[in-house]
C-alpha cells in the first residue's frame, strides 16, 4: 500500500485503465481512484480511460485516452494484459496492477494482488483508508457500487473484513442506498423478457451443467443486446439442479462468442482460462471465435461438473 502511495506521489501524468467489456466494480475502482488521487493532489493530471457502455450513464464519465503515454499506467481489476482495455501499454515510465482475482500473469512493473477481497473497488478504499487519503461522497458513492455489485449484494466473495470496511464507510458518508442499489440492479423490460426466454430454454445436463446459446438472430429478435445475458447470470444461482451455469451471447461485430460463467462449487476459472479468458474460481467468462469451439468449451465445464459430484459422494462415503 505504501508502494501504490509513492508511485502515485512520483508522477504528475497517470493513467488508470481496467478491462474490456467492463463490469460495475472494474468502471467504480477505476473512477473510484481518478478521484482519489485528483482531491488530494489537484496538480496531477489523472485519466480513467476505456470503453464507454450507455447501460452505466449513471457512472460520471470517462475521459479520452492521452495521445502520448507517459508517467504512470494503473490497471484495476484485469489479471492478465490482453485484457486491459488500453491501445498500447507501451511508453509509460512505470506500470501498476491493482486486482482482486487470483494471480494469472505478471504484465505490470509492480503489482498488487488481494484475492481474498471482494472486490477491485474494496482494495481501493483499503488504499485510502491505510494512507489516510481524503474521500468525499462521490468516492463513497463509487466504492459502495463497486463492491456491491461485485458481490451481488454481499452474497459472493465476502469476508468480515468486507463488512466492517463497509461498515466504516457508510458510517463516514450517509449515503442514500435505495438509489445506489437503482442504479445497479434496476432492468429495462426486455431484459426481464429475455430472462424468462432464458428460463424456458436452458438447457440442463445431467452433471447440473446449464447453458443457453444466444445467436445474434436471436439477440436482436429480443430487442437486447450483446451483454444482456451476461447482465443476467447472477439471476440463476438459486436453481437446484445446477452447480454451473453459462451464458453464451454471439458478437457478431466482433466475431466471436462470449462466455459468463458462474459456479456453485465446482473451479471454473482454471477452464476459463484455456479459452481465452479466466476470472475467479466461482465467476468467470471466457470467448471463442469458432463455433466448433462452443461444444469443446461446455464439455470442459460439464466435465468438471462431473468430477465434482463424484468427489462429493466420495466425501460422503468417507464419512
Amino acid at each position: 500500500m505504501k508502494e501504490i502511495l509513492e508511485l502515485i506521489e512520483k508522477y504528475n501524468n497517470i493513467v488508470i485503465a481496467r478491462h474490456t467489456g467492463a463490469d460495475p466494480d472494474a468502471l467504480c475502482s477505476q473512477i473510484a481512484l481518478k478521484e482519489l488521487i485528483r482531491i488530494n493532489y489537484p496538480n496531477k493530471s489523472v485519466y480513467a480511460v476505456g470503453a464507454v457502455s450507455s447501460r452505466y450513464k449513471y457512472l460520471p464519465k470517462l475521459d479520452k485516452t492521452p495521445e502520448e503515454n507517459s508517467g504512470l499506467l494503473i490497471v484495476v481489476d484485469t489479471p492478465d494484459r490482453k485484457r486491459v482495455d488500453l491501445k498500447t501499454m507501451d511508453g509509460f515510465n512505470d506500470t501498476l496492477k491493482i486486482d482482486h482475482h487470483p494471480f494469472y500473469e505478471k504484465y505490470c512493473n509492480v503489482e498488487y494482488i488481494d484475492d481474498k477481497a471482494s472486490s477491485a473497488s474494496e482494495i481501493i478504499l483499503d488504499f485510502a483508508y491505510k494512507n489516510n487519503l481524503l474521500i468525499n461522497e462521490d468516492i463513497a458513492k463509487l466504492i459502495f457500487m463497486g463492491i456491491v455489485s461485485d458481490t451481488n449484494r454481499f452474497l459472493y466473495s465476502t469476508s468480515a473484513k468486507t463488512f466492517a470496511i463497509v461498515n466504516k464507510l457508510l458510517s463516514d458518508y450517509e449515503l442514500d442506498l435505495k438509489s445506489l442499489y437503482e442504479n445497479i440492479f434496476l432492468r429495462p423490460l426486455k431484459e426481464i423478457k429475455l430472462q424468462g426466454y432464458i428460463e424456458q430454454h436452458l438447457t440442463v445436463t445431467d452433471n447440473g451443467l446449464a447453458y443457453i446459446l444466444l445467436t445474434d438472430e436471436m439477440i436482436k429478435e429480443l430487442g437486447v443486446d450483446v451483454a444482456s445475458a451476461g447482465n443476467l447470470i447472477n439471476n440463476f444461482n438459486n436453481i437446484e439442479e445446477v452447480i454451473v451455469w453459462v451464458m453464451i451471447s454471439e458478437d457478431v461485430k466482433n466475431n466471436m462468442f462470449k462466455f459468463n460463467i458462474r459456479s456453485r462449487g465446482p473451479v471454473i476459472n482454471t477452464v476459463a482460462e484455456r479459452y481465452n479468458g479466466g476470472g475467479h474460481k466461482y465467476a468467470s467468462g471466457a470467448r471463442v471465435f469458432e463455433k466448433e469451439d462452443i461444444d469443446k468449451l461446455l464439455n470442459d465445464l460439464d466435465l468438471v461438473c462431473k468430477d465434482y459430484n463424484l468427489s462429493k459422494e466420495v466425501d460422503y462415503e468417507d464419512k
